[in-house]
């Protein structure tokens, strides 16, 4: 197809539904002479969800219009943003994503052999690509690189150096895999002019950038890994499709942030050519549309009713996804997603028969947070029982009721940075109500010895504790004590040999690095 298509046909291909084009002239000009080279990137961080069948349908495009695509999975990238992958996970979540984006691939109708597939520290660690980050690093301003990864680094109050990097890398990578072009999201506009700015310093070209927009999600914001409320999961079931689409905003005559709406122009359309409204024909009967503007204009004057939107979709979802479902039933890829995502994956529906005895009881259902004891005052009615009250970061400190002035002074414990576990259900103790528990190491013994557990200095009230691999799942709003969540999760918690919290052996953790004590090695957690 793409040899009998104009230079001017391949540009409409190439830039449709697009939301900006860096670089239009550049673009034709390679155009009149010869196929557009292009990459798209994506980190290897949380699982891919429904909103990557927008850039599958421009890479779809691509290859009509006879582009040489290039797909590569930013392992590098996706440790150096916050420590989103952890280094042990990124062979694991590389081979997941590898697996998941071919399969959507495939359930689209594209053709494999024609994409070139790339693994970002295939090159990233070579030596000529570190003496280019250096020598990056020796242009670009702290205030540059920050700002350019304002969109799409992980921002915090106190940000890793590493963050501060990744820009930059984002930018040598368009040298190093030798294309014309880079394709993303609209909120990585700031690294795509980045790179504009400073690639020519280095002696390499500026490149042209295609540049999607940001879909709606299903809550009416971006759709994101970390929200569970705001996807669909690539491997949810029909049942959690019907169920997820049923709460997804879209309000009747409303064509803003609806991302129902916007699943139908940016990925049925581009691949199907139109879109099939089912309905009672008593409410107009069923109905093809062949151009999107017919739908948006149907549904803002309230023509199609959003109940017809949403079930009509999720025919046209569940096409697309029931191939990607069948693909990751064998047991190889059912063992893959757990141990890309171990405790992270919820199991739905018939889709990978919830084999995970341990889903259950992943530490990640934990609300273990960062604190800071502002005061120690004694219990009115228990002499061996003192109040705390902790910033958590929230906006009133909780109070505790613990016995641990018995092994750490009250002076020692004032203004300390220590570890709670803030979603236990509150208990009274000796009248007061502890609203949370302070996490100590001990050691059973005559006597027993006790020390409240060091965070990494630097951290603030507040900062979530994950347990490595563990580090996108939700914590619970409450554990049920009858579910004994707690209980089963603590007797797998201990100090190592080194002084490191543990929980099975995989460390725990802030974004500033691991949770500590200072000499009880061996020691238990409670």
């Amino acid at each position: 197809m793409a040899d009998q298509l104009s230079p001017d046909e391949k540009f409409h291909l190439i830039t449709r539904n697009l939301q900006e084009v860096l670089g239009e002239d550049k673009l034709k000009q390679i155009l009149q002479e010869r196929e557009l080279k292009v990459y798209w990137g994506s980190a290897t961080t949380g699982k891919p969800h429904v909103a990557y069948f927008v850039p599958m349908s421009k890479i779809a495009d691509f290859l009509k219009a006879g582009c040489e695509v290039t797909i590569l999975f930013a392992d590098l990238h996706a440790y150096l943003d916050n420590m989103k992958a952890p280094w042990e996970l990124l062979e694991l979540r590389v081979k997941y994503y590898e697996q998941v984006i071919k399969a959507m691939l495939e359930s689209i109708g594209v053709p494999l052999e024609k994409l070139k597939f790339i693994k970002g520290t295939d090159y990233q660690l070579s030596r000529e690509y570190t003496l280019d980050v250096y020598r990056l690093s020796s242009m670009v301003t702290e205030h540059d690189a920050k700002k350019a990864g304002a969109e799409v680094v992980k921002q915090v109050e106190h940000p890793l150096l590493s963050g501060l990097l990744y820009p930059g890398l984002q930018a040598l990578d368009e040298e190093y895999l030798k294309v014309d072009a880079q394709f993303g999201g609209v909120d990585q506009r700031k690294i795509f002019t980045l790179a504009e700015k400073y690639l020519p310093s280095l002696g390499y070209a500026k490149r042209v950038h295609l540049m999607n927009p940001m879909v709606p999600g299903l809550t009416g914001a971006k759709m994101s890994s970390s929200e569970e409320e705001s996807k669909i999961d690539l491997l949810d079931s029909k049942e959690d499709v019907k169920k997820k689409l049923k709460k997804a905003f879209c309000e009747p005559g409303n064509i803003q942030n609806n991302g129902v709406l916007s699943f139908v122009k940016y990925v049925v359309f581009p691949l199907r050519g139109e879109f099939s409204i089912k309905r009672d024909p008593k409410w107009g009967g069923d109905k093809v549309y062949t151009a999107f503007e017919e739908v948006e204009k149907d549904f803002a004057e309230e023509l199609i009713h959003p109940g017809d939107l949403k079930a009509s979709v999720e025919t046209a979802l569940n096409e697309l996804l029931e191939p990607i479902r069948k693909k990751f039933e064998s047991p190889e890829l059912r063992k893959l997603t757990n141990s890309a995502y171990p405790g992270a994956s919820k199991t739905t529906g018939n889709c990978l028969h919830a084999e995970r005895e341990d889903d259950e009881l992943a530490p990640s259902r934990l609300d273990i947070r960062v604190g800071k004891i502002i005061s120690v005052d004694k219990h009115p009615d228990a002499d061996s029982l003192y109040l705390e009250k902790i910033d958590v970061g929230e906006p009133e400190p909780r109070t505790v009721v613990s016995g641990l002035v018995a092994y750490v002074s009250q002076e020692d414990l004032q203004d300390r940075t220590v570890l709670v576990l803030c979603n236990l259900k509150p208990q009274k103790m000796r009248g007061i109500e502890s609203q949370a528990m302070l996490l100590c190491a001990s050691i059973e013994g005559e006597p027993r010895r006790v020390e409240p557990l060091d965070a990494p200095e630097g951290s603030s009230p507040g900062e979530r504790v994950f347990v490595e691999g563990y580090e996108t799942g939700k914590p619970d709003e409450k554990l049920n004590p009858k579910k004994k969540v707690w209980e089963k999760l603590q007797v797998d918690l201990k100090i190592s040999d080194e002084c490191v919290a543990q929980w099975k052996d995989k460390q725990l953790m802030t974004k500033l690095g691991q949770i500590t004590c200072k000499t009880l090695k061996g020691g238990n957690i409670s």
